[in-house]
């Protein structure tokens, strides 16, 4: 019976491991602070390091509130794309009724015509579940990316409870209990943490763009077949991002853009499988 519980508790555990449990939830906060009405009465003029570090914190804080609207406006891409890659799905089971109709009347030209419609409804569903996969890698490299700047929003406030411990020292404070190596220490752990989530969050991008490709050349032969161009959104489409960080930047929806909603759509048919990547 203990061996029974034994491996149900093993089972659980890679089961929350698998599906991103505590190990994948956000970064706790600083564990040390520097009280800065002990920095008060120091000339402002000699504080500028601590002003440019609260200044990085602020804009890292205004970073992982863009990250968070463009995960939530994600998930709202996601579920219209399963949506409708359900229709293209009951679209293409009408085709193929329409074609075993034609089959029985033996009508060669009705014959072709549903031929070519249900060939149509193929790419389109293909296109649509191509999509779908997309959007969802799309919202896994957004999830990385919201960690990441999590981690750099405690990193920059790790610097700046850095900074106002420097000027400290600078100026012979000593708070009881205060140990200017512990915020060092601090400030070169939350650096690692932050570098170890930008690598993880690149390749998570990576692994998007690559989903995005794969959509791009479906949906560039169904828009051929079906002699129209399609009009759904793409999100990582190369737009110059015009953020601090040119790395995390992707079009109008990510972090870096000018926080509008991309309005960017899919390549025409012709320049589909060759579009270009950011």
């Amino acid at each position: 019976m203990r061996r029974l519980a034994l491996s149900a508790i093993l089972l659980l555990s890679l089961v929350v491991a698998a599906c991103g449990g505590p190990s994948d939830g956000p970064p706790p906060p600083l564990g040390r602070k520097f009280d800065e009405s002990f920095i008060a009465a120091i000339p402002v003029d000699q504080q500028a390091e601590v002003i440019a570090a609260q200044n990085d914190h602020n804009v890292a804080n205004r970073e992982r509130a863009k990250a968070e609207a463009d995960q939530r406006e994600q998930k709202l891409q996601l579920d219209v794309a399963r949506n409708e890659a359900r229709a293209a799905k009951l679209d293409l089971d009408s085709a193929s009724s329409r074609l075993k109709a034609a089959e029985q009347s033996a009508d060669q030209n009705r014959i072709n015509d549903a031929t070519r419609e249900k060939r149509g409804a193929e790419l389109a569903r293909n296109a649509a579940d191509e999509r779908v996969k997309y959007y969802t890698a799309y919202g896994n490299w957004l999830h990385r990316l919201l960690r990441y700047t999590q981690e750099n929003t405690f990193w920059q406030e790790a610097k700046f409870e850095l900074a106002k411990a420097r000027l400290a020292q600078k100026n012979n404070i000593a708070p009881p209990g205060f140990n200017y190596d512990n915020f060092v220490q601090q400030e070169a752990q939350r650096a690692k943490r932050t570098d170890a989530s930008r690598r993880k969050a690149e390749d998570a991008k990576n692994a998007a763009l690559g989903a995005r490709q794969k959509w791009l050349v479906i949906q560039g032969e169904a828009d051929k077949v079906l002699g129209k161009k399609s009009q759904f959104p793409d999100p990582m489409s190369p737009t110059p991002a015009r953020g601090t960080d040119p790395t995390m930047g992707a079009g109008g929806t990510t972090l870096g853009g000018d926080g509008a909603r991309s309005d960017q759509q899919v390549p025409p048919a012709d320049d589909a499988a060759g579009g270009s990547q950011p």
